[in-house]
């Protein structure tokens, strides 16, 4: 006997304006959390604790999530612990006084971090009926990180559409929003300040002091002090 058809199985039952954002509470993720909002997408935060050594970056997004609005956050743990290989979760100095990219990849990437986040970013997505998916990643003021590279980011989005039902049985298109692709640090900061974006509730050093205060020379904390240099901006970060 044959079984009706649920016409919604074949349907796109996704909403254009439901955005899931990946969330670190770092100068960037925070800049695009801003963008979208700004776009009018309503927007529905995830942050990833996956034992980062810099853990005081949980607390400043769920500053950035309460201060810009967000349609709601989510916090998901995930021990990145059990693999290591990097300085930001296993027993590896974090290095300092280095220029961030000029020897290759540094010790802080973390083995398919944004792989990783991404694939869960999907996940609570999906389950939004969400399909528009945003992530801070740059590929011009930034470490060398392989998985911040334009080609990662298109392959994702060809693999969301496959993946996922809403993809291949429901017709929905996901896509891979990156907005600070091609800026530079401080057209970043510049963007986030015409948005009205304070700053100082973001968290971006890789190794900040046991009161959680920014060291001021690893590679992240570097590549924040010099773009608000030069986008002629007070920083209001603190510094240990």
């Amino acid at each position: 006997m044959a079984h009706p058809v649920d016409s919604r199985h074949n349907a796109d039952m996704s909403d254009p304006r439901k955005a899931s954002i990946l969330l670190s509470g770092g100068l960037d993720s925070a800049t695009v959390l801003a963008m979208a909002k700004a776009d009018g997408f309503e927007c529905h935060c995830l942050t990833v604790d996956y034992g980062q050594r810099h853990r005081v970056e949980l607390e400043a997004a769920a500053r950035v999530a309460a201060a810009l609005g967000s349609a709601s956050h989510r916090v998901l743990t995930l021990d990145l612990r059990a693999i290591g290989g990097s300085a930001l979760t296993d027993e590896i100095d974090v290095p300092h006084g280095n220029e961030p990219g000029a020897t290759g990849v540094p010790i802080t990437y973390v083995p398919a971090r944004n792989t990783i986040l991404l694939a869960l970013l999907l996940g609570h997505a999906e389950v939004l009926g969400a399909t528009n998916l945003f992530i801070g990643a740059n590929a011009v003021d930034y470490s060398g990180y392989p998985d911040c590279r334009p080609a990662f980011l298109d392959a994702f989005a060809e693999l969301a559409n496959l993946a996922t039902v809403a993809g291949a049985e429901n017709n929905s298109r996901f896509q891979v929003h990156a907005p600070l692709l091609e800026l530079s640090k401080a057209e970043i900061i510049i963007r986030g300040i015409e948005l009205g974006l304070d700053y100082s509730i973001t968290h971006s050093c890789y190794d900040p002091t046991p009161e959680g205060l920014a060291c001021g020379d690893c590679d992240s904390c570097t590549l924040r002090r010099r773009g608000f240099v030069e986008a002629g901006v007070a920083d209001q970060t603190r510094y240990g």
